[in-house]
């Protein structure tokens, strides 16, 4: 971790200053989506499970759309979706493996890195991230999504190939930020009954769209 960092890894920063950082500055983006592997908790393919009129995987794409570029990553032979995946080439099922291949793939420094299972997380969510990135910039409930900067690879690759796969172990070693973002909206589906839940208390709108509203 840096030690000439003006604040202290976990400082939350004030959300007038992200906004400050994010109307300023002009970098680009790259935006990763994390398909995931075989779904064996949801017992179907979880990137075609539908919220609302939406396939999860399809709504995590849609809200990566602002992204300056956009690379899904997951394993060959999976479920056929409207964009394309590549392989992320790496033997191992976990996060830190994604990630790691989207940060090797991606042509911009910062990149905002969004599983298919978070489908209440929208633009607003991952532009914060984004501004508030050093090494990494995660809200308080995990390591996902969050936004990562490719100076983060050799930690993160060093971890990997020692088989530390943890990628919240790995995130303790890095610049990190974490920002604070409302936990309903991280909520993660892990299983149909999840999504089914998730339905019921909020009512999905597509992804182009507005932040979905609570049901009364």
């Amino acid at each position: 971790m840096s030690a000439s960092s003006s604040s202290s890894a976990g400082e939350i920063p004030a959300r007038s200053a992200i906004r400050s950082r994010a109307s300023e500055s002009h970098e680009s983006i790259t935006g990763i989506l994390l398909v995931g592997g075989e779904s064996r908790r949801f017992g179907s393919p979880k990137t075609l499970a539908r919220f609302g009129t939406e396939a999860l995987a399809e709504r995590a794409w849609n809200a990566l759309a602002w992204c300056d570029e956009r690379i899904a990553l997951g394993k060959t032979g999976g479920s056929e979706l409207p964009f394309p995946v590549r392989d992320d080439g790496i033997d191992v099922q976990a996060p830190i493996a994604g990630l790691v291949a989207g940060l090797r793939a991606a042509r911009f420094e910062t990149c905002v890195v969004l599983p298919v299972d978070v489908p209440l997380v929208g633009e607003q969510e991952l532009r914060r991230l984004a501004a508030a990135c050093r090494e990494a910039a995660v809200p308080q409930t995990g390591p996902l999504p969050g936004a990562y900067r490719r100076s983060a690879l050799p930690v993160l690759e060093r971890r990997l190939q020692a088989g530390e796969l943890a990628l919240y172990r790995a995130v303790e070693e890095l610049d990190v930020v974490r920002v604070p973002i409302e936990e309903e909206l991280l909520t993660n589906v892990n299983t149909p009954e999840d999504l089914r839940a998730l339905e019921k208390v909020r009512r999905p709108v597509p992804s182009s769209g507005s932040p979905p509203a609570p049901r009364g």
